[in-house]
């Protein structure tokens, strides 16, 4: 027999191809051994991967083993068609017999797929199979879909390291355009496999994979699939010695899993603790791959074990107050969250930040001179502030020696929206701590602040600024001085009178908080004065007929002080 043609090569190819495709149909019909069948099933839908790219060949398709092997595989088919068309028609002798029958036959399409497979790896149809075949369009059913997936699948098991990171490249495409992709890839077991083996793989390769695997661990659902194949120790490697892109992609991934804090101690017992706090510990990577090995490590402090080794290790605490210092917002950000772990109801360590300078780090980057740049990390500083710096006097007093007031009034006044809503959090909360404090808040002039939030569109801004104003002005020192302003007391006064239409006016709770302040400013006695001669006393006289008791007090002191006068008049 002479040798085959290119053209009698791919007739032969077209021919196995839907010989393949009719078996898988009749395959489906059949009752009896289903999992013999879906045995071979699975072993047809790989060659039928294979030999379907082969179409897509110019010359090489006449090779003298492919050639060989297209043969074998078109008797294994004929053999098989007769295998399906008894067990559909029950015409078989015995079930032993047809149970050994299908073992040889499920043995037979391995086979082939493996001699497919060296063919490819040979590198005699590198060049032909690098054409991948068309992705499905958006409303293409699921079996193109699947089958689009499973020609990737076959060119990262056979083809070279180039093949294996451009089906790498299309499926993380795929897997971004379209959901449906990454449930397919997660069915198949074999793919997820696949790709965890592939990061231990050169280094092109190991990045689009663990691009890959991060994307799916995005999937909740999924996640517990990526830990059961044993993904977390190659991450961990990855993570030791792959690319800054790998390094990254890994860390982001292991980021996603660590949120289930079971996974939290299969990290720590594969070394990746370790290999975490080495990243942030060195100046040499990018701020992404710190940044989300600090959003790790947050996930593992959850875990009092781990947490304790941490802070155990040299130089760790010391470590992360440096990187709250770094240039970059993202590595901020995460270094204060992954600290506030660390430190909340913690005092043994939060002691050991405010002696290693962790509260002068947070107060620096309050005083950046950037105010937009670096919005978030100031609000994460404000927040890491406020939850670990009122717990012990020596935490306050180390956070008073920072002028750290100044750069608050600064904030409270000049920063960003979501920032001053930030400061006027710490605002309030200090203004909860003994007189000192208040009377120095009082000094620094933080109350002509805190009026300008009186009217603000959020009740919660609003309470928060009335409650802080109120605590400030239980001060008589305060008080003397925020009398002396008109304008203080003239705007709250505006505030009450509902013929004003303002947003405090008529919303009731902040008109009990304004009404509030005003009975503690007559206790001063140029406040009373004021308050009585502004001409809004009629209307406080109506807040009295609707809003309860407060009202009604203040209405009665400040007629009190009338009297007073009329009387000293008279006497005069």
């Amino acid at each position: 027999m002479g040798e085959e043609t290119s053209d009698e090569s791919r007739t032969s190819i077209d021919k196995a191809i839907e010989a393949i495709s009719s078996l898988i149909s009749l395959s489906h019909s059949i009752k009896s051994f289903t999992v013999k069948w879906q045995l071979i099933r699975t072993k047809l839908d790989e060659l039928y991967s294979g030999l379907a790219a082969l179409s897509n060949l110019d010359d090489s398709g006449h090779d003298p083993s492919l050639s060989s092997l297209i043969s074998a595989v078109l008797i294994s088919l004929t053999d098989c068609y007769d295998l399906a068309t008894r067990c559909v028609n029950v015409a078989y002798s015995g079930k032993l017999l047809m149970q050994s029958d299908l073992d040889v036959m499920a043995a037979s399409f391995d086979r082939h797929a493996r001699n497919l497979s060296r063919i490819y790896s040979a590198g005699i149809l590198s060049r032909g199979f690098a054409i991948v075949v068309s992705k499905p369009g958006g409303g293409a059913c699921m079996e193109d879909v699947r089958f689009y997936v499973r020609d990737l699948m076959t060119r990262m098991k056979v083809g070279d390291l180039e093949m294996k990171r451009q089906a790498l490249v299309k499926l993380n495409e795929a897997m971004e355009e379209d959901d449906r992709y990454v449930k397919i890839v997660i069915e198949g077991n074999d793919l997820v496999n696949l790709l965890v083996g592939f990061l231990d793989s050169e280094i092109g390769v190991q990045e689009e994979s663990v691009k890959a695997l991060f994307f799916i661990s995005g999937f909740g659902s999924y996640k517990s699939v990526l830990v059961r194949s044993g993904v977390i120790r190659p991450l961990v490697r990855v993570l030791e010695n792959g690319s800054s892109v790998g390094r990254e992609a890994s860390a982001m991934c292991l980021m996603k899993l660590t949120e289930n804090s079971e996974n939290a101690w299969s990290v720590s017992a594969q070394g990746g603790v370790s290999a975490l706090l080495k990243i942030c510990s060195c100046g040499e990577f990018s701020g992404e791959l710190i940044a989300s090995s600090c959003g790790v490590l947050r996930n593992l402090v959850g875990v009092e074990e781990i947490k304790r080794y941490m802070i155990e290790e040299d130089d760790t605490m010391t470590t992360f107050i440096k990187l709250i210092g770094s240039k970059e917002e993202i590595v901020q950000v995460n270094s204060i969250d992954l600290l506030l772990s660390m430190c909340s109801k913690d005092e043994q360590t939060r002691e050991v930040f405010v002696r290693q300078g962790g509260i002068q780090e947070l107060v620096s980057v309050l005083s950046d001179p950037n105010p937009l740049s670096s919005s978030k990390s100031k609000e994460m500083a404000l927040r890491a502030i406020d939850n670990l710096c009122f717990g012990s006097p020596g935490c306050l007093n180390a956070l008073m020696s920072c002028k750290f007031l100044d750069h608050l009034l600064y904030l409270l006044s000049n920063g960003e929206i979501s920032v001053q809503e930030s400061a006027l959090k710490v605002t309030s909360r200090l203004c909860s701590l003994p007189e000192e404090v208040k009377r120095i808040m009082g000094d620094a002039g933080f109350m002509p602040e805190l009026v300008k939030f009186l009217d603000a569109k959020s009740f919660d801004v609003r309470e928060m600024a009335s409650v802080a104003l109120y605590c400030l002005i239980s001060v008589p020192k305060n008080r003397k001085k925020f009398a002396q302003d008109d304008f203080n007391i003239g705007y709250i006064l505006k505030l009450l009178d509902h013929e004003d239409g303002s947003n405090a006016s008529s919303d009731s709770g902040s008109t009990k908080f304004l009404i509030s302040i005003l009975m503690s400013l007559t206790s001063c006695n140029s406040a009373r004065r004021k308050i009585a001669s502004s001409g809004y006393l009629k209307s406080i006289e109506k807040l009295a007929e609707t809003e309860g008791s407060d009202a009604k007090k203040l209405v009665k002191k400040l007629s009190m002080n009338r009297f007073r006068s009329m009387l000293s008049g008279i006497f005069l």
